[in-house]
């Protein structure tokens, strides 16, 4: 195995532990263990919708939805979590319902209307957005019940609630797409939709799988980031989808489909989550810090675009 096949598939690996310990030499209080934990629990969110995402770009699509789907789950699961209104579960299954109907919605517009993904989910961006505004009249719904905002900042173990969901999610995404047949067939999409279809499979369900999939992690991320800011905000959520994106593209999915982790995303997650740390723990102006993920982004693409062409090379 040459240089060039282990910064293939360890590069990302390599540049996060990197990253760790740079952080560690310029800051003392990094490795610290409050501050990991908090790190992670601050890049949830974004993973897990990330995870979703993953799925979506692996077959050869994109989602721009996110943020305005996290928004309107937020304010729908929040207007059934006041106290002593309904059970817990209420709300989370509401929740994850109205995410994976709105992915199922875009998915149907992309499989059936022939309609680009970036146009399909573009439209879904606004009209969730709206949607959101318009059910809470653009204010802010607040007072849960105790158990639903457990869900955002309850411990078990000096552990947030968040972490171990991050996990749960982390796996049986994971399990979907490496030890299904399922996730066999997104990856064969994603690298030749029309060799897919020859070869009998039904690319319709699956299209329509992964994106109604995207749609319920986007309503899961929804669901903690209310209970997380004890409160479903219709304007929350603003360029989630660009953070989730970029924790994929990171961690090494391709945007020409067929390649993807959702551990590489994790990383991509964990990346952006360690610089924005690092660079709060050093005091450096926000404003730099969208300069630096901007970077960071651009980067990575060129990475995924070098790989891309060494891979045709090779297969020459």
């Amino acid at each position: 195995m040459n240089y060039r096949h282990i910064l293939s598939r360890y590069g990302i690996t390599i540049v996060f532990v990197a990253m760790i310990i740079v952080a560690s030499i310029l800051s003392p209080y990094f490795l610290q263990l409050g501050n990991i934990i908090n790190v992670v629990r601050q890049i949830s969110i974004i993973a897990i919708a990330g995870f979703g995402v993953t799925f979506i770009m692996i077959s050869g699509g994109i989602d721009l939805a996110i943020g305005s789907v996290i928004a309107l789950t937020g304010v729908i699961a929040a207007s059934f979590a006041h106290p002593n209104q309904f059970p817990v579960i209420v709300p989370i299954l509401i929740g994850l319902l109205v995410g994976a109907l709105t992915g199922l919605v875009s998915g149907s517009i992309i499989v059936f209307g022939k309609i680009p993904p970036f146009i399909a989910t573009l439209g879904m961006m606004i009209s969730a957005r709206g949607l959101a505004l318009i059910y809470t009249d653009g204010k802010p719904i607040t007072n849960f019940s105790k158990s639903f905002d457990f869900i955002g900042e309850g411990l078990i173990f000096n552990i947030p609630f968040m972490i171990y969901i991050l996990i749960i999610t982390l796996c049986i995404s994971h399990f979907i797409l490496r030890h299904t047949k399922i996730g066999k067939y997104i990856y064969a999409i994603g690298g030749n939709e029309q060799a897919a279809i020859v070869s009998g499979i039904n690319v319709t369900k699956i299209l329509l799988f992964v994106y109604s999939y995207g749609g319920l992690l986007s309503g899961l991320s929804g669901i903690l980031l209310a209970s997380r800011i004890s409160a479903g905000h219709p304007t929350a959520a603003v360029s989630y989808e660009l953070d989730a994106i970029a924790s994929a593209v990171i961690g090494g999915t391709s945007l020409s489909g067929g390649v993807g982790t959702v551990w590489g995303t994790l990383i991509g997650a964990l990346i952006i989550g360690v610089l924005n740390n690092i660079l709060d723990l050093l005091h450096v102006s926000a404003y730099w810090q969208q300069v630096l993920k901007g970077v960071i982004i651009v980067g990575a693409i060129l990475l995924d675009r070098i790989k891309t062409l060494n891979t045709n090379e090779d297969g020459r």
